[in-house]
């Protein structure tokens, strides 16, 4: 009787989550740990495969590389998958001789990690011939050492990527040197701002408000001390739009496009929502500042520069807006300076043909991103790295964050059919863009071309 009341006042082997979205302890569900991976019940196999597909989708990639990496591990262990996937929750069934195994899989928030994204890629990969000496404990492991890789960056690196990346953003645009000095302190504050309270785990509309609103304030501060000792134009308000860009959402609003391409349409309407409300919610908070310290979207004091000088000024810029964004998505200095190659001849080309041509913007933006598709392509066979992790950084700078920001601005002053304007030209180059790594992912990727 003693015997059998020891037994019973054993704790469980498996801990229940206290967290909202409760925490799957992977191993702890393992039936055996030391079975060969391959001769695992269906179970264990398919809990691989939705273990692999979620952290693939934390990564912020789309539904077609999610579904192409469970597929690479579902063949290696003997299944077939089927996969409905959105953006933070994926509901999967694994078939099998032995049985069908089904699960539904969320992620507490959405994020960006294009580190994480590559080694997930390699990973998947390599599993055929890894999963032939490998157990179950084993495979679970390795993605452990993954899954909770450390970010490579800390917030200030993060800020001072983000003022880097704005500050040639505000250049690019238009802007003079006390736009970019304002928007470089603007954008650096913002986003440590933002991080900081990112991994404290408060929610994300409010690390954003919060961002957003602290990089507009530090623009007026650094502003106004420039306006006070030098005596610039208060022309030069007009960047403050440039310090809050750093939010702008081009993952979501890239992948969504190509999911929908695909007829992913619940992953792809799913991230356009997102990034639409991440969109309009910065504009509102930004706009709601302007008019409290009386900011108004005005054009750019004008440069004064040769074409052939602002051609050769665009490259640089163009090369560190890019690289700032990438160090953002979490890329290695490595990634982050081939994105932003491919981004400086990219972004440098659609400016170019925009100024010199009569191609609409529209147009020069399908241009732009089609070079950045093809030559991500092409150093994608060469080196591995994720096209979509070299493409996004490429084009998100070539994303009208200043005619949305001026849409949203004069929509709220009542000024309906300017508005209505800016937000036109805005949603042409924005469906352009996606449009652009379309096409060039249907020329260079054979599979992409196919709906099988």
């Amino acid at each position: 009787m003693e015997e059998n009341m020891t037994v019973n006042l054993k704790k469980p082997r498996y801990r229940l989550s206290k967290h909202h979205h409760m925490t799957i302890h992977w191993k702890e569900l393992l039936d055996s740990e030391q079975v060969p991976v391959k001769e695992a019940s269906i179970k264990e196999k398919a809990m691989l495969v939705g273990r692999i597909g979620i952290l693939m989708l934390s990564c912020g990639t789309g539904a077609w590389r999610v579904r192409e990496a469970m597929n690479k591990v579902a063949r290696s262990l003997g299944l077939t998958c089927s996969a409905d996937i959105g953006l933070i929750s994926i509901e999967y069934t694994c078939f099998s001789p032995a049985g069908n195994y089904s699960q539904t899989l969320s992620l507490p928030n959405t994020g960006v990690n294009t580190d994480k994204l590559n080694s997930m890629e390699h990973f998947t990969d390599s599993f055929a011939s890894k999963c032939a000496t490998l157990t179950v404990k084993q495979v679970h492991e390795e993605i452990d050492q993954i899954q909770h890789k450390p970010s490579n960056y800390t917030p200030e690196i993060s800020g001072f990527a983000a003022a880097l990346a704005c500050s040639a953003f505000v250049f690019l645009l238009g802007g003079g040197i006390p736009e970019m000095i304002c928007s470089f302190f603007g954008a650096g504050i913002g986003n440590w701002t933002r991080t900081k309270l990112g991994r404290k785990k408060i929610t994300t509309l409010v690390a954003l408000v919060c961002g957003v609103a602290t990089a507009s304030l530090v623009y007026l501060i650094f502003f106004r001390v420039l306006e006070n000792t030098f005596q610039i134009s208060p022309r030069h308000e007009a960047g403050y739009i440039g310090s809050m860009l750093f939010v702008i959402p081009g993952f979501p609003f890239i992948t969504s496009f190509l999911d929908i391409s695909k007829l992913d349409l619940r992953s792809g309407l799913e991230r356009l929502t997102y990034a639409l409300m991440i969109t309009t919610l910065a504009s509102l908070t930004g706009w709601l500042i302007a008019l409290t310290v009386h900011f108004r979207p005005e054009n750019f004091v004008d440069l004064g520069l040769s074409p052939v000088l602002l051609m050769l000024l665009r490259l640089p810029a163009s090369f560190c807006g890019v690289f700032g964004f990438s160090i953002m998505f979490n890329s290695t200095y490595k990634m982050a300076a081939t994105a932003g190659c491919i981004g400086a001849i990219a972004n440098t080309l659609r400016l170019e043909l925009t100024d010199l041509t009569t191609l609409p913007p529209a147009a020069a933006a399908f241009c732009g991103a089609l070079t950045a598709g093809l030559i991500a392509s092409a150093v994608n066979h060469y080196n591995g790295y994720p096209r979509i992790s070299l493409t996004v950084p490429s084009i998100v700078i070539m994303v009208p964050g200043l005619y949305i920001y001026r849409a949203v601005y004069n929509i709220g002053i009542n000024s309906i059919s300017v508005g209505a304007l800016w937000l036109t030209k805005a949603m042409l180059i924005i469906l352009f863009l996606p449009l652009g790594l379309f096409v060039a992912r249907v020329l260079m990727d054979k599979e992409w071309r196919h709906f099988d």
